[in-house]
């Protein structure tokens, strides 16, 4: 019986070196993917008045920050572009 408990003790140490290598595995990719994030170009853009009151009421409306409904209209376009 002490064996059965050994061998399972054994195996469950296995399991959590296992998931401490995938818990490395996915801090790393996050924190990849956060640095992709932190390297977005800047952009100077100009815009009149009433397209500014425009966008920033459709942000509004979807809960999303001026800059992020532009980034997001401009990523829907050029999706649209390559179909």
């Amino acid at each position: 019986m002490e064996n059965n408990l050994d061998s399972k003790e054994e195996k469950l140490k296995e399991r959590l070196e296992s998931l401490k290598e995938l818990e490395q595995e996915i801090l790393k990719k996050e924190k990849t993917l956060k640095e992709k994030e932190k390297s977005k170009k800047q952009v100077l853009l100009r815009l009149s008045p009433g397209l500014w009151n425009e966008l920033a009421a459709w942000a509004e409306d979807d809960f999303r920050s001026i800059n992020g409904q532009i980034e997001y209209l401009l990523a829907e376009c050029v999706k649209n572009r390559k179909k």
